[in-house]
């Protein structure tokens, strides 16, 4: 960096991604900086620079002592231990010098005492919701939600026919066949644990899984305009049930709203949709399959006179883009769910159904709302016209 590209960055003041400091004498405090950026998007701090963005410049001495304090406060001070890049930039004023943070790949980071930093603004702020938390565990691939024991829900709510029809299919044999005990099974499985169902299995395999879990539901409305302000709606459901059947139900709400076309077919024939079905079924399955089950919330499914909406709880984990998912790259988030998931919804698990969704209707967009932690899918029903 030159000096001229460096007073460039000063004069547009700080940001979440631009931070000044006049000095620095507190390793611990300096850690939690390093924490913040590291845990969110990364970034650089200019050091020998007021709030104001005036220039006050360091002395050589304080150039070796900062130094020296970034080295301890990076190594003994944040977990685990990150590598800031250091760069002295002379000016008239003195020295500056330039930190570099690097996005972390094995987040959430912390400082020595614990606590866990990320940028708000051009300020920082302590993560301290569970939630917040598990979403950062969740993103480093410490912990996943659908492992998250349900709250009170014995083996016993298992649909004992519905899951030995799955097992006969799976193993071959059903399950008054197998050697072992059904909580043995389910645990083998990942399904539950001390006798409690995780969400995976409650949503697998439950006989009423929104007993304990009531917001993992689709909430389904058709409007007969273009937006949400008008009074009325044409259709309106609640998806409710294990996720094969928030599928279908789904499924045949999207197929009956979703206008048809008659192309050269004859008056008196059936219209043929104007979205293939193999591309809701692309799209439902990921968003139950991939959606982020910390968040307790409802998948929304929206129709409207010109689109469709399928807006998931949850933004694209942190190491995908939309750009990432449209050339097949995947993250699988709920990796019991997904491995189930293969033999009971039209999932393969190979990144590949964004592009099978395109190929079969291409005016679809893909919006990845990191601040709303959200993912919404927009099928565009004027442009199939």
């Amino acid at each position: 960096m030159d000096t001229s590209e460096l007073i460039g960055i000063i004069s547009r003041g700080e940001d979440s991604r631009h931070q000044f400091k006049s000095d620095i004498h507190n390793a611990l405090q300096f850690a939690g900086e390093l924490v913040a950026f590291s845990n969110t998007s990364g970034g650089l701090i200019f050091i020998g620079v007021d709030d104001d963005g005036h220039i006050l410049g360091l002395t050589t001495d304080d150039v070796s002592r900062i130094n020296q304090l970034i080295s301890n406060s990076s190594s003994n001070n944040v977990r685990p231990p990150i590598s800031p890049r250091t760069e002295n930039i002379a000016c008239a004023e003195g020295i500056i010098i330039v930190v570099s943070i690097l996005e972390g790949i094995s987040k959430p980071y912390m400082d020595s005492t614990g606590a866990i930093w990320v940028k708000s603004g051009s300020d920082k702020r302590r993560v301290t919701s569970r939630e917040e938390m598990q979403r950062m565990f969740q993103a480093s691939g410490i912990v996943h939600a659908d492992e998250t024991p349900t709250n009170g829900m014995p083996i016993s709510d298992i649909d004992v026919d519905y899951f030995s029809q799955f097992l006969a299919s799976f193993s071959g044999d059903p399950l008054e066949s197998q050697p072992y005990s059904l909580s043995v099974i389910l645990e083998n499985m990942n399904l539950s644990k001390g006798g409690v169902l995780n969400i995976a299995g409650a949503l697998l395999f439950a006989k009423s899984p929104q007993y304990r879990l009531p917001a993992f539901i689709a909430k389904c409305i058709s409007y007969p305009g273009e937006d949400l302000s008008t009074g009325t709606y044409v259709d309106s459901i609640d998806a409710v049930g294990r996720i094969s059947d928030i599928f279908q139900q789904c499924m045949n709400f999207l197929i009956r709203n979703t206008p048809q076309r008659q192309d050269a077919q004859d008056v008196n024939s059936i219209g043929k949709s104007m979205v293939d079905a193999v591309v809701f079924q692309e799209l439902l399955a990921n968003a139950l399959i991939h959606r982020d089950y910390f968040i307790i919330a409802p998948i929304r499914i929206f129709v409207f006179s010109n689109r469709i909406e399928i807006i998931s709880p949850g933004h694209l984990p942190y190491n995908l883009t939309v750009q990432n998912i449209l050339n097949g790259n995947s993250n699988i988030r709920n990796p019991v769910l997904a491995s189930f998931a293969t033999r009971m919804l039209p999932y393969r698990g190979l990144g590949s159904g964004i592009r099978r969704a395109l190929s079969a209707y291409p005016y679809i967009d893909f919006i990845d709302d990191r601040e709303g932690n959200m993912f919404k899918v927009v099928i565009d029903l004027k442009a199939g016209l």
